[in-house]
Formats: C-alpha cells, structure tokens, sequence
C-alpha cells in the first residue's frame, strides 16, 4: 500500500511538472523572458506597476546584491585549509554583488545617494542596510582578512581605490551639521582601522611602482590613481597626495599621442586614454593642462560634434566579460567631462568632449537595464558616479587641484 501511495504521488509530480513544461512553452517569447529575467535579476527596467526614477533603481540594484552572496567571484589566496571558507566569513562587510571591489562600490552607491539627499523616499532602507554592515564586528573580519598572509595586494589597485572612495564619501558627508553627518561619523570611524591598512599598502606600493599599468581593466594605474588623489585632498593626507601626484606626472608628463584607434579592446570597460586625461587634470594648473592634452590627444574635434568617438558594443549582456563595454561608456562619459571642466571656457574642444560625454553615458545608462546579473551587479555604480558628477567640484574644477 505504501509502495502504492508513492508510486501515485510521483506520477501527480511528474504530471505536474509536464503541465508547468506546456504551460512555459506555450508562453510567448515576450513571457518568458519576462519569466526570465524575474529569476534573474531584480529588473529595474520593469516599471510597469511603479515607476521609478534613475536613482532609486540604482538604490533598489545595489540593496538587492550587497548582502547576494552567490554567484560569487573570490580572487583569494589560501594558505591553508583554514583559508577555505563562505565569502561571508572571509570578508563580512564586501562579500555580495558577485566579488569584493563590486560590494564595495555597491555600499558607495548607497552611501553617495543618501548623503546627496537624492533618494529621500529610501533614506530608511539605505541606512539600515548600511548599519547591518557597517558594524564593528564584521569590519574586524575584514580587517583580520586584510592582515592575512600574503594579501598587501589585495584588490589593488581597482578595489581598494573604491574603497577609499567610499570613505571619501562619508567623510565629506560627515563634515556636516545633520542627523546624517553624526551617522556617518560612526561609519566612518569603525571604518577607519581598514583605511588605515589599506593607505599603508598603497603608500608602501607606489614608491615601488616603476611603470605605469595601461590595461583597461582592474589592474589599471590611471583610474585608480585618481581614486586615490581625491581621496587625499578629503582626508587632509599630504604624503599621500604627493606621492599620488608625483607618479603621476612622473608616468604621464610627457606622454604623447595616445593611440585612441586601439581603443577599445574587447573586454575593456575603462579607457586608457582617457583616464589618463582624467587623472592628469587633477594634477596640473589649467595652462599647462590644456597644453599636454593638445599633444597627448591631439585629434579631440573642436566644431561640437558628438560622433568622433564611437560607443562601445555589447553584443551578449549575459557575458560578464563582454559586458565590460558598457561599463567602458560611463567611465567614458565622466573622464570626458572630468577633461572638459578643467579646460578654460573658451577652448573650442569642450563642446565636442561634453556632446560625446552625454552620448555615451545615455549609452551606458541604457545598459544599466539589462536583467543580466554579469552586468547590473556593478554597472549602477559607474552610472552613478556619472550622473552625480562625482569626482567634479561644482564650480566645475576637480577635488583634487
């Protein structure tokens, strides 16, 4: 009799699963992607029910994978069997959103719209999130993990340079008079013994630093070096905006003639040219700026046009190499513009810089849709440093002149 009752009750969950196959195949394409996507992502391109602004679609994106441990990329060195664990226990604060550098420009999401009062409808929800990880204990963890065997290079040069980024952020948000400025002060401070870890590492590294690093990628020198410069101009850390400062000029006084025609490379999502020219605003007075960018990238068009530099293509989203072209947009855009805000008003070549800084960041913020994990897990934070003009003072300068 039992043998019997099992034998009905799987024949009831095969049928059932037959007719939930019938039912899918006969669901149109448009279903089943929405089906799809639902199971993918959180989507916030779905605002059929309730619209949503840019920013809390970003918010909802970096909410929805901060604390997503799986899938999850680990660059991690063991050095014993004890090393073998969850990521959640190697690194407690930045383990979501797919890999570390990923979480952390995910709290910097959070923290950047929050304390600009740009989302004040989830002002609650961002700060709860914030404070279940911005807690003692867990930077500890972070902390002992950084202290770890053989991990000075840690997420250098990309990751840790987010990472200060964020401290940036809450410092500046601290320096203020509101109920946000006290939170952020406590943030900040139980924050501050990794800070101190990871400017030790960079202060330690760069003297050693004999070449500049010219990838489009992670390991690029240029990108990171701007991170770490406005950094130091919001902490007040003299030694280390002049170490900053110097290799810079250093590496890139005297380049010339940027090859922009091998830009960009199949998997790149940060120019090499242009991160360059972002950088070195921040390290040279506008005369001699405008004179280096003329010879490092002589063919910037001065009639306005937005067609000189093409867009970067994507042709499958769900590829997490592939998709690094739309990230490649919006760092575009902001390097255009970070260019052009260090150029005098009257030079011929802003027009064109800020056409194409609007054409490719409308791009990248077109991509920042996509359902795919392999891109929304990262690419709402490039948006957003786009779109909030991070990194540009409001006068229209830089943070770090």
């Amino acid at each position: 009799m039992i043998y019997r009752k099992g034998l009905v009750a799987l024949i009831i969950v095969i049928l059932a699963g037959c007719s939930v196959a019938d039912e899918e195949q006969q669901q149109s394409p448009q279903e089943r992607d929405v089906f799809e996507r639902r199971n993918t992502a959180p989507d916030p391109a779905d605002n059929r029910l309730a619209p949503r602004r840019a920013e809390q679609a970003y918010v909802r994106i970096a909410l929805n994978c901060i604390n997503k441990q799986y899938p999850n990329k680990i660059s991690h060195v063991l050095n014993s069997a004890d090393d073998v664990a969850e990521p959640v226990k190697l690194t407690p604060v930045f383990y979501g959103c797919f890999d570390w550098h990923s979480a952390v420009h995910g709290h910097w999401l959070l923290t950047r719209l929050w304390g600009q009062d740009l989302v004040p409808e989830m002002d609650d929800e961002i700060a709860a999130a914030l404070a279940a990880n911005f807690t003692t204990e867990k930077v500890a963890g972070e902390l002992a993990y950084f202290n770890g065997e053989g991990r000075k290079a840690f997420e250098r040069p990309y990751g840790i340079a987010w990472f200060l980024q964020l401290t940036a952020e809450l410092r500046e948000i601290a320096d203020g008079n509101s109920r946000k400025a006290e939170q952020a002060k406590v943030w900040l401070a139980r924050l501050e013994p990794l800070e101190a870890v990871i400017v030790g590492n960079i202060k330690d590294w760069l003297p050693k630093l004999a070449y500049p690093i010219r990838l489009g990628t992670h390991n690029q020198s240029a990108f990171a070096f701007g991170l770490f410069l406005d950094w130091a101009v919001r902490s007040g850390d003299v030694e280390m905006g002049n170490l900053v400062r110097d290799k810079a000029r250093k590496f890139h006084r005297n380049d010339q003639n940027c090859p922009m025609a091998y830009e960009p490379s199949g998997e790149d999502f940060l120019s090499s040219c242009f991160m360059v020219a972002d950088l070195m605003r921040r390290v040279m007075d506008d005369g001699e700026y405008a004179d280096w960018l003329s010879k490092f990238l002589p063919a910037i068009p001065s009639d306005g046009s937005d067609n000189w530099l093409d867009v970067g293509i994507v042709n499958d989203p769900t590829d997490g190499k592939l998709v690094h072209l739309d990230g490649l947009n919006l760092s575009r855009a902001w390097a255009l513009e970070g260019i052009a805000s260090a150029l005098p008003a009257d030079d011929a070549r802003r027009a064109s810089l800020l056409a194409s800084a609007m054409l490719h960041g409308n791009s990248g913020e077109e991509s920042v849709r996509t359902p795919h994990y392999s891109g929304s897990h990262w690419l709402a934070s490039f948006a957003t440093y786009w779109r909030t003009r991070r990194g540009i003072d409001e006068d229209g300068g830089n943070p770090a002149s």
